[in-house]
């Protein structure tokens, strides 16, 4: 796990397995489709906190999660769940 002060918003996406690179998590995040705390979010170098809530308009369907801890790489899907606490789906 990462001090989570120094974990950027598109490499989080990544490692938390939401997106498969760190081009695609920065055009998730510059396209919009990401919120947190129920902003609007389009720089993907922003830090992320624990306890911070996370919308992701994701292709198939949206999910709200609370950031619980970074990593510095993307591992196992299990590893990835550690991550985040899921808070709602749609």
């Amino acid at each position: 796990m990462v001090d989570l002060a120094s974990q950027r918003l598109d490499k989080w996406l990544v490692v938390a397995r939401f997106a498969r690179t760190r081009s695609l998590a920065q055009s998730l995040v510059e396209q919009g489709h990401v919120r947190l705390d129920g902003k609007r979010v389009t720089d993907g170098a922003r830090r992320l906190r624990a306890g911070d809530v996370l919308t992701l308009a994701l292709p198939h369907s949206t999910t709200v999660v609370r950031v619980k801890a970074g990593a510095e790489k993307r591992g196992s899907f299990a590893v990835a769940r550690e991550l985040y606490e899921v808070l709602g789906r749609g």
